[in-house]
């Protein structure tokens, strides 16, 4: 195998575990307790079609990245829904526990919370970019 074909499918690995991590975390793709093959390939069925409907529905809220590089680092807009928040508003609306007003208003306040983090995220990596120190992960 040439060394290109091995990190090819090292990277396509990767992003498939990332999947069903996701898929385990948010639909509950490992919340299964059956005795039947039947039973088990329905409930995996429905749990990776209720991801990508909300994975398909973060993509169509996501706007257009900003060309701006620093537009992270200054913008004081809400980060865009996330397949969580998106879980999160759909249990909050069937059946509705509360006024669609204040889940609007809670989605928007946690939205800023969260877009206040990675600005100070991104304003950390540049003063630590700045003064030469490097990052590994």
């Amino acid at each position: 195998m040439p060394l290109a074909e091995l990190v090819r499918v090292a990277g396509a690995r990767w992003s498939v575990e990332e999947c069903f991590q996701a898929a385990k975390s948010q639909v509950g793709l490992d919340h299964y307790q059956v005795r039947h093959w039947t039973s088990w390939h329905r409930h995996i069925t429905l749990a990776m079609l209720a991801l990508v409907f909300l994975t398909a529905l973060a993509a169509e809220a996501t706007p257009e990245p900003p060309t701006d590089t620093d537009h992270f680092a200054r913008s004081r807009d809400p980060i865009t829904l996330t397949v969580p928040e998106i879980r999160h508003l759909l249990v909050a609306v069937f059946p509705p526990a509360v006024t669609t007003t204040r889940l609007l208003h809670w989605s928007n306040w946690r939205r800023r919370h969260q877009a206040t983090a990675r600005r100070s995220h991104y304003r950390r990596r540049t003063r630590w970019i700045d003064h030469g120190i490097t990052l590994e992960y």
